[in-house]
């Protein structure tokens, strides 16, 4: 009897470590900026960041269309037969290109980093992150990653972005 006893108490022992052993990491990502716009966006810092945005935008298509008027009338000096108008043109256009390059890489680094900013501010951090860890401890996940912010993913799959979820219930919250 008390072999058997014994025998018993150690299979179960057995098959209670397998088990445990075999529990699988969970792994969630969540795209913060996202969230922060959806969450925000009503808010005067965001609302300032759309307008930059634009702004910046519409001054690229301004000198995008300079440039392509430019090089249609270097194409009529060139049907016209007018070598210097068009060597002039030419560099017109080269410069105003170099300008439009150095212009976008300027602005579009500005406007990441205001971005980066906004989706850092202290209390709003703080909430979503007390929101991930419920979401993250109520689903057995054992791992939260930022999508937009870890290089290392490659490649994801859409059962595990929780971006929506951590939306809703900020909303949730928000509104009592």
């Amino acid at each position: 009897m008390y072999k058997r006893f014994l025998f018993l108490t150690v299979l179960l022992s057995a098959l209670a470590l397998s088990a445990e052993a075999q529990q699988l990491t969970r792994f969630a990502v969540v795209d913060l900026p996202k969230v922060y716009v959806a969450f925000f966006r009503d808010s005067r810092a965001v609302r300032d960041f759309e307008e930059r945005s634009a702004r910046v935008q519409r001054e690229i298509d301004r000198m995008t269309q300079e440039i392509q008027d430019l090089r249609s009338r270097q194409a009529d000096a060139v049907l016209q037969g007018n070598e210097d108008q068009s060597i002039r043109l030419d560099n017109d256009i080269y410069r105003k290109s170099e300008f439009l390059k150095d212009y976008y890489k300027l602005k579009t680094s500005e406007l990441e980093d205001q971005k980066k900013k906004l989706t850092q501010s202290g209390a709003f951090l703080e909430q979503v992150y007390d929101e991930i860890r419920y979401i993250a401890e109520s689903e057995g996940y054992s791992m939260v990653l930022n999508l937009k912010e870890n290089t290392g993913i490659l490649w994801y799959s859409p059962t595990v972005d929780i971006t929506d979820k951590l939306i809703q219930n900020l909303l949730d919250k928000a509104k009592r």
